[in-house]
Protein backbone atom coordinates (compact mmCIF):
# COMPACT_ATOMS: atom_id res chain seq x y z
CA UNK A 1 0.00 0.00 0.00
CA UNK A 2 1.80 3.56 -1.40
CA UNK A 3 1.18 5.82 1.43
CA UNK A 4 1.88 9.74 1.09
CA UNK A 5 4.76 11.16 2.48
CA UNK A 6 4.41 13.93 5.00
CA UNK A 7 6.89 17.02 5.86
CA UNK A 8 9.00 15.10 7.93
CA UNK A 9 9.09 12.40 6.41
CA UNK A 10 10.68 14.19 3.15
CA UNK A 11 13.29 15.66 5.48
CA UNK A 12 14.00 12.59 7.50
CA UNK A 13 14.93 11.19 3.93
CA UNK A 14 17.06 13.91 2.64
CA UNK A 15 19.08 14.79 6.27
CA UNK A 16 19.33 10.88 6.62
CA UNK A 17 19.61 9.43 3.12
CA UNK A 18 21.64 6.82 2.59
CA UNK A 19 24.07 8.31 0.25
CA UNK A 20 24.36 10.88 3.31
CA UNK A 21 25.36 8.50 6.05
CA UNK A 22 28.08 7.25 3.43
CA UNK A 23 29.26 10.73 3.43
CA UNK A 24 29.79 10.78 7.08
CA UNK A 25 30.99 7.08 7.59
CA UNK A 26 33.62 8.87 4.92
CA UNK A 27 34.19 11.67 6.67
CA UNK A 28 34.54 9.84 9.76
CA UNK A 29 37.33 7.34 9.00
CA UNK A 30 39.39 9.79 7.74
CA UNK A 31 39.01 12.87 10.85
CA UNK A 32 39.50 9.59 13.07
CA UNK A 33 43.20 8.99 11.61
CA UNK A 34 44.15 12.68 10.78
CA UNK A 35 43.06 12.67 14.68
CA UNK A 36 45.21 9.78 15.97
CA UNK A 37 48.18 11.16 13.88
CA UNK A 38 47.64 15.14 15.48
CA UNK A 39 47.15 13.47 18.36
CA UNK A 40 50.73 11.29 18.71
CA UNK A 41 52.39 14.49 17.15
CA UNK A 42 51.09 16.62 20.28
CA UNK A 43 52.37 13.66 22.68
CA UNK A 44 55.83 13.63 21.07
CA UNK A 45 56.09 17.23 20.77
CA UNK A 46 55.53 17.87 24.57
CA UNK A 47 58.17 14.80 25.47
CA UNK A 48 60.75 16.58 23.74
CA UNK A 49 59.58 19.65 25.05
CA UNK A 50 58.82 21.45 21.37
CA UNK A 51 55.46 22.81 23.02
CA UNK A 52 54.32 23.59 26.24
CA UNK A 53 50.65 23.19 27.80
CA UNK A 54 49.78 25.89 30.20
CA UNK A 55 47.38 22.93 31.95
CA UNK A 56 47.57 19.69 33.35
CA UNK A 57 47.51 17.38 29.70
CA UNK A 58 47.28 14.06 30.96
CA UNK A 59 46.20 12.84 27.85
CA UNK A 60 49.49 13.94 26.13
CA UNK A 61 51.82 11.85 28.40
CA UNK A 62 51.82 8.51 26.76
CA UNK A 63 51.00 7.40 23.16
CA UNK A 64 48.53 4.88 24.02
CA UNK A 65 46.43 7.83 25.03
CA UNK A 66 46.19 8.45 21.27
CA UNK A 67 43.84 6.37 20.54
CA UNK A 68 41.87 8.54 22.76
CA UNK A 69 40.67 10.41 20.05
CA UNK A 70 39.57 8.27 17.18
CA UNK A 71 37.70 6.62 19.58
CA UNK A 72 35.59 9.87 20.48
CA UNK A 73 34.83 10.77 16.59
CA UNK A 74 33.47 6.86 16.09
CA UNK A 75 31.50 8.05 19.42
CA UNK A 76 29.59 11.17 17.54
CA UNK A 77 29.47 8.93 13.98
CA UNK A 78 27.33 6.10 16.71
CA UNK A 79 25.32 8.57 18.19
CA UNK A 80 24.34 10.09 14.32
CA UNK A 81 23.34 6.70 13.95
CA UNK A 82 21.12 6.46 17.06
CA UNK A 83 19.56 9.45 15.78
CA UNK A 84 18.77 7.59 12.39
CA UNK A 85 17.93 4.55 14.10
CA UNK A 86 15.48 6.49 16.33
CA UNK A 87 12.34 6.20 14.22
CA UNK A 88 12.65 1.95 13.56
CA UNK A 89 11.70 0.68 17.25
CA UNK A 90 12.32 1.07 20.83
CA UNK A 91 14.08 -1.80 20.79
CA UNK A 92 16.59 -0.64 17.97
CA UNK A 93 17.34 2.90 19.50
CA UNK A 94 18.24 1.22 23.56
CA UNK A 95 20.52 -1.24 21.79
CA UNK A 96 22.43 1.58 19.97
CA UNK A 97 22.41 3.42 23.54
CA UNK A 98 24.06 0.28 24.84
CA UNK A 99 26.62 0.16 22.44
CA UNK A 100 27.58 3.51 22.80
CA UNK A 101 27.87 3.54 25.95
CA UNK A 102 30.38 0.42 26.04
CA UNK A 103 32.65 2.27 23.59
CA UNK A 104 32.70 5.71 25.64
CA UNK A 105 33.74 2.60 28.46
CA UNK A 106 36.33 1.20 25.99
CA UNK A 107 37.47 5.22 25.26
CA UNK A 108 38.21 5.11 29.07
CA UNK A 109 40.56 2.52 29.25
CA UNK A 110 43.10 4.21 26.60
CA UNK A 111 43.09 7.20 29.41
CA UNK A 112 43.47 4.41 32.19
CA UNK A 113 45.98 2.61 31.18
CA UNK A 114 48.96 5.24 31.18
CA UNK A 115 47.47 6.41 34.40
CA UNK A 116 48.43 3.08 36.36
CA UNK A 117 51.03 2.76 38.66
CA UNK A 118 52.81 -0.62 38.90
CA UNK A 119 55.39 0.03 41.69
CA UNK A 120 52.58 0.21 44.36
CA UNK A 121 49.93 -2.47 45.27
CA UNK A 122 47.66 -2.87 42.57
CA UNK A 123 44.88 -3.12 45.10
CA UNK A 124 45.51 0.15 47.33
CA UNK A 125 45.89 2.60 43.70
CA UNK A 126 42.27 3.94 42.70
CA UNK A 127 43.78 4.00 39.08
CA UNK A 128 44.81 0.64 39.02
CA UNK A 129 41.58 -0.74 40.63
CA UNK A 130 39.61 1.52 37.78
CA UNK A 131 41.71 0.13 35.34
CA UNK A 132 40.15 -3.38 36.48
CA UNK A 133 36.44 -1.98 36.76
CA UNK A 134 36.32 -0.97 33.57
CA UNK A 135 38.22 -3.98 31.84
CA UNK A 136 35.50 -6.31 33.59
CA UNK A 137 32.75 -3.84 32.59
CA UNK A 138 33.77 -4.32 29.24
CA UNK A 139 33.65 -7.65 29.47
CA UNK A 140 30.15 -8.03 31.15
CA UNK A 141 28.72 -5.40 28.93
CA UNK A 142 30.19 -7.51 25.84
CA UNK A 143 28.02 -10.42 26.39
CA UNK A 144 24.97 -8.87 27.59
CA UNK A 145 24.44 -6.83 24.39
CA UNK A 146 25.33 -9.70 22.59
CA UNK A 147 22.48 -11.63 24.58
CA UNK A 148 20.29 -8.41 24.04
CA UNK A 149 20.68 -8.27 20.61
CA UNK A 150 20.13 -11.55 19.92
CA UNK A 151 17.17 -11.77 21.46
CA UNK A 152 16.21 -8.74 19.75
CA UNK A 153 16.30 -10.29 16.37
CA UNK A 154 13.79 -12.75 17.21
CA UNK A 155 11.44 -10.01 17.81
CA UNK A 156 8.58 -10.93 14.59
CA UNK A 157 8.71 -7.78 12.30
CA UNK A 158 5.42 -6.21 12.63
CA UNK A 159 3.21 -5.18 9.20
CA UNK A 160 3.31 -1.12 9.10
CA UNK A 161 -0.70 -0.17 8.86
CA UNK A 162 -2.19 3.40 8.83
CA UNK A 163 -1.46 4.32 12.98
CA UNK A 164 2.18 2.77 12.76
CA UNK A 165 3.14 4.66 9.98
CA UNK A 166 1.73 7.63 11.96
CA UNK A 167 3.78 6.65 15.03
CA UNK A 168 6.76 6.38 12.54
CA UNK A 169 6.14 9.73 11.57
CA UNK A 170 6.24 11.19 14.80
CA UNK A 171 9.61 9.82 15.83
CA UNK A 172 11.32 10.96 12.22
CA UNK A 173 10.07 14.64 13.96
CA UNK A 174 11.69 13.98 16.68
CA UNK A 175 15.23 12.81 15.28
CA UNK A 176 15.04 16.04 12.56
CA UNK A 177 14.47 18.19 15.75
CA UNK A 178 16.96 15.86 17.66
CA UNK A 179 20.11 16.46 15.61
CA UNK A 180 20.24 20.00 15.64
CA UNK A 181 19.71 20.61 19.38
CA UNK A 182 22.49 17.29 20.17
CA UNK A 183 25.16 19.84 17.57
CA UNK A 184 24.69 22.98 19.16
CA UNK A 185 25.37 21.07 22.41
CA UNK A 186 28.09 19.11 21.67
CA UNK A 187 29.85 22.43 20.65
CA UNK A 188 28.94 24.65 23.45
CA UNK A 189 30.08 21.54 25.97
CA UNK A 190 33.63 21.35 24.09
CA UNK A 191 33.73 25.30 24.17
CA UNK A 192 33.03 25.26 28.11
CA UNK A 193 35.66 22.51 28.67
CA UNK A 194 38.51 23.78 26.56
CA UNK A 195 37.26 27.59 28.08
CA UNK A 196 37.92 25.68 31.74
CA UNK A 197 41.34 24.78 30.75
CA UNK A 198 42.71 27.80 30.24
CA UNK A 199 41.11 29.17 33.17
CA UNK A 200 42.82 28.15 36.19
CA UNK A 201 39.95 29.35 38.58
CA UNK A 202 37.05 26.99 37.23
CA UNK A 203 36.94 23.48 37.47
CA UNK A 204 37.83 21.09 34.25
CA UNK A 205 35.54 18.91 33.92
CA UNK A 206 35.67 14.84 33.73
CA UNK A 207 36.86 14.97 29.92
CA UNK A 208 34.94 11.30 29.77
CA UNK A 209 31.89 13.10 31.04
CA UNK A 210 31.52 16.03 28.59
CA UNK A 211 29.32 16.04 26.44
CA UNK A 212 27.67 12.93 27.34
CA UNK A 213 26.57 13.95 30.57
CA UNK A 214 23.66 16.67 28.44
CA UNK A 215 23.37 14.20 25.89
CA UNK A 216 21.88 11.45 27.87
CA UNK A 217 19.54 14.34 29.63
CA UNK A 218 18.35 15.11 25.91
CA UNK A 219 17.46 11.47 25.43
CA UNK A 220 15.67 10.87 28.21
CA UNK A 221 13.89 13.95 27.29
CA UNK A 222 13.57 12.57 23.63
CA UNK A 223 12.59 9.03 24.89
CA UNK A 224 9.68 9.83 27.20
CA UNK A 225 8.52 12.44 24.51
CA UNK A 226 8.23 9.21 22.06
CA UNK A 227 6.82 7.40 24.83
CA UNK A 228 3.86 9.69 25.54
CA UNK A 229 3.57 10.15 21.55
CA UNK A 230 3.25 5.84 21.73
CA UNK A 231 0.24 6.17 24.02
CA UNK A 232 -2.04 7.32 20.91
CA UNK A 233 -0.79 4.28 19.12
CA UNK A 234 -0.97 1.34 21.03
CA UNK A 235 -3.13 -0.07 24.38
CA UNK A 236 -1.52 -2.95 24.62
CA UNK A 237 -0.04 -3.38 28.57
CA UNK A 238 3.48 -5.39 27.52
CA UNK A 239 4.47 -2.45 24.72
CA UNK A 240 4.11 0.03 27.41
CA UNK A 241 5.84 -1.42 30.19
CA UNK A 242 8.88 -2.59 27.52
CA UNK A 243 8.98 1.15 26.53
CA UNK A 244 8.85 2.61 30.01
CA UNK A 245 11.50 -0.16 30.92
CA UNK A 246 13.93 1.19 28.05
CA UNK A 247 13.29 4.51 29.38
CA UNK A 248 14.96 3.95 32.84
CA UNK A 249 17.71 2.20 31.16
CA UNK A 250 18.88 5.71 29.62
CA UNK A 251 18.36 7.03 33.29
CA UNK A 252 20.42 4.33 34.74
CA UNK A 253 23.23 5.28 31.92
CA UNK A 254 22.63 9.31 32.92
CA UNK A 255 23.19 8.44 36.67
CA UNK A 256 26.60 6.63 35.63
CA UNK A 257 28.51 10.10 34.85
CA UNK A 258 27.45 11.47 38.34
CA UNK A 259 29.63 8.78 40.13
CA UNK A 260 32.96 7.10 39.64
CA UNK A 261 34.82 3.56 40.52
CA UNK A 262 32.62 0.63 40.90
CA UNK A 263 29.52 2.54 40.94
CA UNK A 264 30.10 3.60 37.67
CA UNK A 265 30.11 0.26 36.39
CA UNK A 266 27.93 -1.18 38.29
CA UNK A 267 24.90 1.42 36.79
CA UNK A 268 26.35 1.08 33.49
CA UNK A 269 25.86 -2.76 34.11
CA UNK A 270 22.28 -2.71 35.83
CA UNK A 271 21.17 -0.33 32.45
CA UNK A 272 21.81 -3.41 30.21
CA UNK A 273 20.76 -6.47 32.57
CA UNK A 274 17.35 -4.45 33.28
CA UNK A 275 16.87 -3.91 29.51
CA UNK A 276 17.70 -7.30 28.79
CA UNK A 277 15.05 -8.63 31.59
CA UNK A 278 12.77 -6.38 30.20
CA UNK A 279 12.86 -7.62 26.70
CA UNK A 280 12.80 -11.17 27.80
CA UNK A 281 9.70 -10.41 29.57
CA UNK A 282 7.92 -8.83 26.96
CA UNK A 283 9.04 -11.82 24.54
CA UNK A 284 7.02 -13.49 26.70
CA UNK A 285 4.18 -11.77 27.40
CA UNK A 286 3.91 -11.71 23.59
CA UNK A 287 4.17 -15.60 23.03
CA UNK A 288 1.39 -16.05 25.41
CA UNK A 289 -1.03 -13.79 23.58
CA UNK A 290 -0.25 -15.65 20.08
CA UNK A 291 -0.76 -19.06 22.13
Amino acid sequence: MTRNLGFWDVLFERIFSVSNQKRIEKVTLWLSISGFIVHLLLIYSKKFHWVQTPFEARLLDDPISAIYTPFSIILVYEIYLLIVYLPRSFTTAVSKQFEIISLILIRRVFGDIPNVDLNVNWFENMENLQLIYDLTGIVLLYFLIYLFNRDRQKLPHKEIDERLHRFVQSKRMVSVVLLPILILTAVFSIWMWVSALFNPQVAIPDINAVFYNEFFTILILADVFILLLSFQYTERYSQLIRNTGFVICTILIRLSFATTGLINILLIISSVLFGLMILKIYQAMEKNLLD
